[in-house]
């Protein structure tokens, strides 16, 4: 009897550090494509390669209630401790895409951006599709998400169902670290993590 308990116990411990190491080397092999190209918070064009920086990305959506206003307003307070270091604009971005682009035009990114008095810049970048090519740029949406892990649905009312994390990548676009969103977003953790990467 004790050696059955011992290797079914051996067995579960085999597959729960198979489970885990399998996360870690996806995680650690993501990678944003450089050639996806998206429309920013004044309509203008941006490409994930033109940008040689470290990058924080966050998965938005403008009508969430509660997790994606709460991680914006942390990310504010983690950009003023930033320019504090130097370093916020020079070293590192901050990037926020909407997973809803049908709603989330340029125009109301903007709104999005005056409610938590984040001033209109190169150093953070709203973005958003062209709405024109709204299909398209909802699939380049998803390509950059899913490239992080990030998943999302829309359930049909417009309240997402979403992971919840946030993204660090290198100047390649590469995979970091991620950080919970919403109130386990850890600002000082986020910022050591940032600081140790310049």
């Amino acid at each position: 009897m004790k050696k059955i308990y011992l290797i079914c116990s051996l067995a579960v411990f085999l597959l729960i550090t198979a489970g885990i190491s399998y996360f870690l080397i996806r995680d650690a092999s993501s990678k944003v494509p450089a050639n996806i190209t998206l429309v920013n918070q004044n309509g203008d064009s941006y490409q994930f390669g033109d940008e040689k920086k470290l990058k924080l990305v966050e998965f938005i959506y403008t009508n969430c209630p509660d997790i994606c206003p709460t991680t914006t307003q942390k990310m504010v307070q983690l950009q003023g401790d930033l320019e504090k270091s130097n370093v916020f604009g020079k070293e590192i971005e901050f990037i926020t895409i909407t997973i809803d682009p049908y709603r989330d035009t340029p125009e109301v990114l903007q709104k999005y951006m005056n409610a938590f008095d984040i001033q209109n810049s190169d150093d953070w970048i709203f973005l958003t599709g062209d709405q024109k090519n709204i299909k398209d740029d909802q699939r380049k949406i998803r390509e950059v998400a899913e490239s992080l892990q990030f998943q999302y649905k829309d359930p049909g009312n417009g309240q997402y169902v979403h992971t919840s994390f946030t993204y660090l990548i290198d100047e390649n676009n590469k995979f970091i670290s991620k950080f919970p969103m919403g109130e386990g977003f850890d600002m000082k953790e986020v910022y050591e993590k940032i600081m140790d990467e310049i």
